[in-house]
């Protein structure tokens, strides 16, 4: 593990072939004979169906098959998409309605799939989609966030999906009722486009009995387990793959009604078929994200150490819960309900209500965001209430170092923390002591400047087990098959990396594989943070594995013992010899010898605990009080990720994800109207942040190691939003507080800054 601290930054080595053209995408491949699916989708929030007539849209030339929830049914297809449930207070289990391939009965959302279409072009796929005669009964359409008259199912009357609640209920309300201080805040986290830089896709073709879909997901084993549970298919009947991916973010984790239409067509019309979405489409059929309200309660002694923490949020699931959805707000969420503060007593209560938006909610940077962005703008909100400094507050309610390790009210095992450390670090590198003056020179220019701390903590989730194996090849290079999934992050150049400063195998000799069913048997995908931790634990398993098999071989080929052969991270070495053998070189020795056995190896390992990325975000602001445009113009993160094993793509992620939280905080918004109509259904109606609204992200690594997995890492994916939001409103917030405005809810454009300052200045 010594040559592991080097922590190289290493250039991508996957960007040349990306940047040149010469990557695969879904879009890019098409199969010799393919067909094209389009999907007619509902244009009315809710509606009960009285009439889908296909005969026209049949009789269209290149048209082949045009099919309803009915064509499914008769084939097989009768199961809806898989949901994740938790338990209600009550104990009860939280409302599971059926997610329909195709809509039965009624439409829920503008946008719900009705009907597929297969033709010889697209082209032709949507003419036919113009002449079907789809006629309904519209239906109220339920869009607030409370129990509504119109119920979407009958499974959930009032169509209240959960009512869920997590901590300490009897502790908390005592503590509460003995603060002497307590500070109460309506938070609102608005609701966000996943726009990822490649939409959906996929293609689908039957080779005999056997399916092989292709999508552009975020680990292939969940898809092959779904698309086999709703065609009656076994296992080995189902083969996925998993080309380049243009960005995932959780959406595209899930089973897609779309992918099994495709499969069932090619399966009904023995050629292959291939759907791929528009930008529209994928913002009305895609997963939304976030889209609650909070409110939060913070309860201080005299001393200001908070001893109570309450959070009641209200959950706009989309029409259904189906996979992430309701997870999503309530496990995520709760993992991380007390952030880095010392306090046990802390209670979450999740209402989460079905409305006529997107098909379910999913996340784009997971649950973290939403309990960092409240706790901390929650303590912002308090030491504003309290007259305190913000900072201060906060260091004084951290756990401390030698409180480690330590359990939340959530039962999340903390391992090591320095808080402080990081707050001090974040302090110095954004010249917090010469705010003042630039504060002064804003004011001077007309303008009002703000700055905004957010402490965060994640708690990085998934599957804590994943595999890998290792492949010797015969013309001296390496296979790594890895059960994660690249969606943009670098991981081709992280494992290859990782491999060869365990193995001394040359890093451009090692080639990595993802993303295929057939070739890697088990595998967790990618999501919470997981993949280098899980991935690299494995690697090394996988190293041991071959390190005892070729140690054994070497011991018996040279007629030594065992004890007498070490490995220094790029040879064997052999007590009393001068030999030297690289791995390559022990392989090639084994494939003369005829020791197939020796050639491939594979290994599984569960980590034994999760680690905690932390860290500390300061945004610095500069408003314009005459139109109300922010401009962030200062922005700084300290960040413990344990140890690094590629810091410059840690940078990258964590700028990138600064941008996806500062789009959100600062321009972006799906907006409906009251019929359920989407307003921002295309990049002309729809924000999202450009270079020119970026600040240069200063970037400082302060590692803490972490005790709970070998290397000492901690997962980096998701910190940048998770850190953003929260900073970013506060300082905004900071920036208004002289002109008296007490609440600053995202998105703060122009508009809405404007108005703030206006209402503000009317009350006074």
């Amino acid at each position: 593990m010594e040559k592991f601290g080097k922590s190289q930054s290493i250039a991508r080595t996957e960007d040349l072939r990306l940047l040149t053209g010469h990557g695969r995408y879904v879009d890019d491949i098409t199969p010799e004979g393919a067909l094209f699916l389009h999907v007619l989708r509902s244009p009315v929030a809710h509606a009960t169906i009285t009439e889908l007539d296909l005969s026209a849209a049949r009789e269209l030339d290149g048209v082949l098959l045009v099919a309803t929830a009915q064509d499914l049914h008769d084939y097989g297809i009768t199961e809806g998409l898989s949901c994740v449930t938790v338990k209600n207070r009550d104990g009860s289990t939280a409302a599971n309605p059926k997610h329909p391939i195709l809509a039965e009965e009624k439409v829920l959302w503008v946008g719900q799939p009705v009907a597929m279409i297969v033709a010889e072009t697209p082209e032709a796929a949507k003419d036919a989609a113009e002449l079907i005669g789809f006629d309904y009964d519209e239906l109220p359409a339920q869009m607030a966030l409370a129990r509504g008259d119109t119920d979407l199912h009958a499974e959930a009357p009032g169509n209240l999906a959960i009512d869920y609640l997590l901590g300490r209920e009897a502790e908390t309300h005592a503590a509460f009722a003995e603060a002497a201080h307590v500070v109460r805040a309506e938070v609102a986290d608005n609701r966000v486009h996943v726009a990822s830089l490649e939409p959906r896709g996929c293609f689908a073709e039957w080779k005999g009995d056997r399916i092989h879909l292709a999508v552009n997901g975020q680990g292939v084993w969940g898809p092959k387990r779904e698309l086999g549970r709703l065609m009656g298919l076994e296992d080995t009947q189902v083969h996925v793959t998993t080309p380049d991916v243009g960005g995932g973010f959780g959406m595209k984790a899930k089973l897609y009604p779309e992918y099994v239409m495709a499969a069932y067509a090619a399966r009904f019309l023995d050629r292959p078929v291939r759907w791929m979405s528009d930008r529209t489409e994928a913002m009305l059929s895609d997963n939304g994200a976030r889209d609650l309200t909070h409110e939060v309660a913070l309860a201080f002694d005299a001393d200001h150490k908070l001893i109570g923490y309450h959070v009641k949020t209200k959950s706009n699931l989309g029409a259904f819960n189906s996979n992430f959805g309701q997870l999503i707000q309530t496990y995520l969420f709760g993992r991380v309900l007390m952030g880095v503060y010392d306090c046990q007593n802390a209670l979450l209560e999740v209402e989460g209500y079905y409305t006529n938006t997107t098909p379910t909610d999913a996340y784009r940077g997971a649950g973290r965001p939403e309990a960092n962005y409240l706790l901390e703008r929650g303590m912002d909100y308090a030491a504003r209430e309290l007259g305190v400094d913000g900072w201060e507050l906060r260091r004084k309610n951290f756990i401390k170092p030698e409180q480690f390790p330590y359990k939340t009210v959530t039962d999340e095992l903390y391992d090591v923390g320095e808080f402080s450390r990081l707050l001090d670090r974040v302090a110095e590198t954004a010249d917090r002591a010469g705010f003042a003056a630039r504060r002064a020179d804003s004011e001077a220019r007309g303008k009002l400047r703000g700055m905004g701390l957010c402490y965060y903590i994640e708690s990085i989730l998934g599957d804590p087990s994943e595999g890998a194996k290792v492949e010797f090849l015969e013309d001296g290079s390496v296979n790594i098959y890895v059960g994660t999934q690249s969606n943009g992050q670098g991981h081709e150049t992280v494992y290859a990396t990782f491999l060869s400063d365990q193995t001394g195998i040359p890093m451009d000799r090692i080639h990595v594989i993802q993303g295929d069913s057939d070739l890697i048997a088990q595998g967790g995908g990618t999501g919470g943070s997981r993949s280098v931790t899980t991935q690299s634990n494995a690697t090394l398993a996988v190293v041991g594995t071959i390190l005892t098999a070729f140690t054994g071989y070497l011991a018996d080929k040279m007629g030594v013992d065992e004890g007498d052969i070490s490995f220094d991270d790029e040879a064997f070495r052999i007590k009393g010899s001068n030999a030297a053998p690289t791995m390559q070189d022990v392989a090639e020795m084994a494939r003369e010898d005829g020791r197939e056995d020796l050639l491939m190896h594979e290994a599984r390992a569960t980590l034994p605990g999760r680690s905690y990325p932390n860290g500390a975000h300061v945004a610095e602001v500069e408003v314009d009080p005459d139109t109300g445009h922010t401009q962030v113009v200062a922005y700084t993160v300290v960040d413990d990720f344990g140890n690094l094993i590629n810091p410059m793509l840690a940078m990258g992620q964590v700028h990138g994800g600064v941008a996806q939280g500062l789009g959100q905080a600062l321009i972006e918004n799906v907006t409906y109207d009251e019929d359920g109509q989407l307003l921002t259904a295309s990049f002309m109606d729809y924000a999202m942040p450009r270079a020119s609204d970026m600040p240069f992200v200063g970037f400082t690594a302060e590692p803490v190691p972490s005790t709970a997995n070998p290397m000492g890492m901690k997962g980096c994916g998701e910190a940048g939003t998770v850190g953003s939001m929260a900073s970013t409103a506060n300082a905004v917030l900071d920036a208004l507080w002289s002109r008296g405005v007490r609440r600053a809810d995202m998105p703060l454009t122009p508009l809405r800054v404007w108005e703030m300052l206006e209402d503000a200045d009317t009350a006074q």
